[in-house]
């Protein structure tokens, strides 16, 4: 990767490689030092957003989930939509009830398995893969009793199909949570949907505001401001409080970015935002991509033959592999399991124990999930909708998962060549080892007289040092602009009304004789002293 490439030129690279063509729905995630996720900026240089040395760990990601994602012209990008909602089942994120989890379920075992066959599927073959956080045994006997009678002879696009459309009308579609607290100090995860924005705090939905009722997004340090102007001229502002600065600049720029993807009609309507109202203070952001209206026309235009898929290693993630390359929990009981793999946790930093993620659930997923419809997204965002029996609570893997270490891939290859699967918890430790040292430099390159500073104090000091520019810079131009006018007013010879009245007040004919004649002449003095001595050397 040249050092002076772009974001775009990297994605673009990737989208070719997966023969790619609705692009405009995906994105790039990392996430630095501090456990902060990003998305890769496709305008600003990748090395630059890095800050640190190659090689660089990132994730392809579902950026905008689509807001039918069963209308999408070509099945590879269905496929990899399919990907992401399995991934988001799997770490909590998109919660149901018991009847709604065990028919996606069986939909994922249709897709990668085929038809149920009683010579390789053995009495509880369900209970071998994990397609949630946690499961029961009622709900592994649910999932097998669907994938046995109503699933049989669906192709894996068809059973794909059928769970988009599914997970499509469930609350939590398309959710991608950010930690925060609200003025009471409870804990709340905000996200930004196909639909809106929406508050789950405990487990409830407690606002969903539709895009065209959010009037303004800001932020100002931890501080997070949403202002709503509903029915009948009624305005709201909510405020919420993200963990750290960052978090809360990380969460303004992805509702800038999904407001303007869903909200506007075309591209040409997007505008540059600033996080405060002050020119020289804040965050100024622009979203530089198409929206949704332009992505499905462009999508509508698309004919060639439709790209093979490979669909047992196209985009293998091992936080949530594809089910085809093995099961993923061994008959071990789980306790001995979890013994087993003590050694390897021991070694790893988890992210759960950072302030920037998600915490992990608590409780079993398994009879425990309760939901509304999709029928209620519409209604009034003052009705309170439960989502689950149990607290709202998305998996600590909310962060990426990074590409995996050398070491550590041949590791859980060779366990898998001895016949030995890989286990959830190895996949899910594996997360956890994103290597901080990768963008050590990234003080240095912003602040590099600030060795001796933490990161919070270097990027509070970066800060204020951009203000006081910014300040200056609008203070010189102010003065610039007030010294044209005064010259067209002493100067000129408009005789527009508006001169004329300036110049016949009192005020402007004293400042006119008494300071701005002399000072003119003094300038004229000095200049003709400086001409002659040119003349004479």
């Amino acid at each position: 990767l040249q050092r002076d490439a772009k974001g775009q030129y990297l994605f673009d690279l990737l989208c070719h490689h997966l023969n790619l063509l609705e692009k405009d729905y995906f994105g790039i995630r990392f996430v630095d030092p501090d456990k902060q996720r990003h998305w890769l900026e496709f305008t600003k240089s990748v090395v630059k957003q890095m800050r640190a040395q190659p090689p660089f760990t990132m994730c392809f990601r579902v950026k905008f989930y689509p807001t039918d994602p069963a209308a999408l012209k070509e099945e590879i990008t269905r496929y990899l939509v399919f990907l992401q909602i399995k991934r988001d089942l799997y770490h909590g994120r998109l919660l149901c009830k018991t009847s709604d989890a065990a028919l996606l379920a069986a939909y994922i075992l249709q897709a990668e398995i085929g038809d149920y066959d009683p010579g390789k599927h053995p009495e509880g073959y369900s209970s071998k893969f994990q397609f949630f956080p946690k499961h029961s045994e009622k709900l592994e006997r649910k999932i097998a009793e669907i994938h046995k009678l109503e699933l049989s002879g669906q192709t894996p696009a068809t059973s794909e199909l059928n769970f988009l459309r599914k997970a499509q009308t469930l609350e939590t579609y398309g959710v991608d949570p950010h930690p925060c607290k609200d003025v009471s100090g409870n804990a709340a995860f905000l996200a930004f949907t196909p639909f809106g924005f929406v508050v789950l705090q405990g487990n409830k939905r407690v606002h969903f505001i539709k895009w065209n009722e959010v009037t303004k997004m800001k932020f100002e340090g931890k501080t997070f401001y949403l202002y709503v102007s509903q029915k009948e001229e009624k305005k709201i502002v909510l405020t919420y409080f993200a963990p750290t600065p960052e978090a809360c600049k990380h969460l303004w720029k992805c509702g800038i970015e999904n407001q303007a993807f869903y909200k506007l009609e075309k591209s040409s309507q997007v505008r540059t935002v600033s996080s405060s109202n002050l020119f020289f203070k804040g965050s100024r952001f622009r979203y530089s991509g198409r929206v949704a209206k332009e992505v499905m026309e462009s999508s509508a235009k698309i004919k060639r033959e439709p790209p093979e898929i490979h669909r047992a290693g196209l985009v293998p993630s091992r936080s949530c592999p594809s089910i085809t390359h093995g099961p993923r929990l061994s008959s071990v009981p789980r306790t001995r399991r979890r013994a087993v793999h003590i050694s390897i946790m021991e070694g790893l930093e988890s992210l759960r124990d950072s302030a920037h993620s998600t915490p992990v659930r608590s409780a079993s997923h398994g009879d425990a999930f309760a939901g509304p419809g999709r029928s209620s997204r519409a209604e009034s965002s003052e009705r309170v909708a439960v989502i689950a029996d149990e607290s709202y609570s998305p998996a600590d893997s909310v962060l990426p998962t990074p590409v995996a270490e050398h070491s550590l891939e041949l590791m859980l290859l060779s366990r898998q060549a001895n016949g030995a699967p890989c286990s959830i918890e190895e996949e899910k430790e594996s997360e956890a080892g994103t290597p901080a040292a990768e963008a050590e430099g990234e003080l240095r390159a912003l602040c590099p007289g600030a060795g001796s500073l933490g990161p919070a104090q270097a990027q509070q000091v970066n800060k204020f040092v951009l203000s006081v520019l910014r300040l200056l810079l609008v203070t010189v131009g102010l003065l610039f602009v007030l010294l044209l006018l005064l010259i067209v007013l002493t100067e000129s010879d408009l005789d527009t009304a508006f001169f004329r009245d300036i110049r016949q007040t009192p005020e402007f004919e004293q400042f006119h004789y008494q300071y701005f004649c002399p000072l003119r002449r003094w300038f004229a003095c000095k200049l003709r002293a400086v001409v002659n001595l040119l003349i004479d050397t």
